[in-house]
């Protein structure tokens, strides 16, 4: 067998798996941020977690985060150890607030995932229910998927973060299980697609079949550190756009 003759064949093989893995897919769970755009395109996420941080230096509560947490370039991280901490408070309602309002902004310059809209609007013309879960606000989500004519692809099955309920963001599987329900979609006719090893603990813990997506290496070794299998890892998404077109559902 000649290189070329194996590469040939493991690509036949994946396309298989992605064929059987459409064809017993009636629920697709969709991460946000990575799977369908990069929502901080031109709106560093780092900025955003240091202002986080500067509000909480401006109100004298710096010191509620260690060194590690106050230099972190992630604003979900600075949100989810405040909440953590200090459930229920009025300054995790306001740091809450201005990441929403910043995922708002952000949202307008959004750049989507290669082949995702194309990929969205085919899997429900071959019958799919669709549903974002994501750790991002909710509003900041509709107002994507507005400007990209692909709400009412998901519309009314869109589950992001509030205030009240920070203890059920992902790698939690509320959001995962409040989609199931609402949809009446069992876990074996579903999957999640996500970039992120928090995606793949919560959609184990849902009992839902898991696709990763990976913009790069180290998304990739994330995601295998939780236990995803390299062959349920996708570095692009045409691949399975392309077993999407090819399904045949009843």
């Amino acid at each position: 067998m000649t290189p070329e003759t194996g590469r040939a064949d493991l690509v036949t093989r994946a396309a298989e798996e992605l064929g059987e893995l459409v064809a017993r897919t009636r629920y697709v769970l969709f991460d946000f941020d990575g799977p369908i755009c990069r929502l901080f395109h031109g709106h560093p996420a780092s900025d955003i977690a240091r202002a986080q941080v500067k509000r909480l230096v401006d109100q004298g509560r710096d010191g509620l985060l260690t060194e590690e947490e106050r230099f972190s370039p992630d604003p979900h991280g600075v949100l989810s150890t405040f909440a953590a901490r200090h459930p229920g408070s009025d300054l995790l309602t306001d740091l809450e607030a201005h990441l929403t309002k910043h995922e708002l902004q952000a949202a307008r310059r959004a750049w989507p995932t290669a082949h995702v809209d194309p990929l969205i609007q085919t899997w429900v013309a071959v019958g799919a229910r669709l549903a974002i879960v994501t750790n991002n606000s909710a509003r900041a989500v509709a107002e994507y998927l507005r400007d990209r004519e692909l709400f009412s692809c998901f519309a009314p099955h869109i589950y992001g973060r509030t205030a009240q309920e920070m203890h059920f963001l992902k790698p939690h599987p509320e959001t995962l299980n409040r989609a199931l329900r609402a949809m009446g979609a069992a876990p074996e006719a579903s999957l999640m697609i996500g970039d992120s090893d928090s995606d793949a603990t919560a959609a184990r813990a849902a009992g839902v079949p898991f696709l990763g997506y990976a913009s790069s290496v180290r998304a990739a070794l994330r995601m295998r550190g939780a236990g995803v299998p390299e062959r349920d890892i996708l570095g692009s998404l045409e691949p399975l756009l392309d077993a999407v077109r090819a399904a045949k559902h009843p």
